[in-house]
């Protein structure tokens, strides 16, 4: 299954609604207002519209994502090196490390993923 497309707007809902969940919606609402600047039309708004594309559900007024926040993160990286990199992720790592210094820390770290991928891990 393909993970559905999360807007800007809404990732910053899903923020808070992972924070939380499950949470009651009328909570969410006052979340949303605090955090946001949200009125309750929009966040009911947001609820309905994730929820119609399956990135939560709302049972009984209570609110639970269906999609994780790495699988939300993965498929926006996935789309932007498909669509800005051709598909590339030696591209798009060189375009990122071209205008961003890793530290020592970072790099060390990068290797681990990539020695466990090799791994198969």
């Amino acid at each position: 299954m393909e993970t559905p497309k999360v807007f800007e707007s809404e990732y910053r809902f899903c923020l808070v609604l992972w924070e939380h969940e499950p949470i009651k919606s009328s909570e969410l609402v006052t979340l949303c207002r605090e955090r946001l600047g949200w009125k309750p039309t929009t966040t009911y708004t947001v609820i309905k519209r994730l929820s119609e594309r399956g990135v939560l559900k709302n049972e009984n007024t209570i609110v639970s994502s269906l999609v994780s926040k790495d699988e939300i993160q993965a498929a926006e990286i996935h789309e932007m090196v498909e669509k800005t990199f051709e598909g590339s992720l030696p591209a798009f790592i060189a375009a990122f490390t071209k205008h961003q210094r890793l530290s020592e820390r970072e790099l060390d770290a990068v290797q681990a993923m990539i020695d466990r991928y090799r791994k198969g891990e």
